[in-house]
């Protein structure tokens, strides 16, 4: 199983209403098919009520094994469902790495 297929299986424990796990190694100086940088956008009620790094803190211990390995960065967006209906359901975009894609 690829990390991030073991990510995404991890993270439905949150009950999440939408998910995504973007493998962004390309966009780093890393090994052609690497799988170390990884954006994830999660919307969960189960995340209502809570401050963004309880968010944060909850994500961590369910991928704590990824993170002790393979993952080198874990970008973060989750969201209850009303903050993500209010964004116009629109993931956020990542910055350009600097050296990422040789450029």
């Amino acid at each position: 199983m690829s990390t991030q297929s073991t990510i995404e299986e991890k993270l439905q424990a949150l009950e999440p209403t939408f998910l995504t796990v973007e493998n962004e190694s390309h966009r780093h100086n890393v090994p052609a098919n690497a799988e170390t940088h990884f954006k994830v956008t999660l919307v969960s009620s189960r995340f209502e009520g809570l401050m963004p790094v309880k968010r944060h803190q909850q994500i961590y211990a369910l991928l704590a094994d990824e993170l002790a390995g393979p993952v080198h960065a874990l970008a973060l967006h989750p969201y209850t469902p009303q903050e993500w209906q209010a964004r116009g359901e629109s993931r956020p975009n990542s910055p350009d790495c600097r050296g990422g894609d040789g450029s």
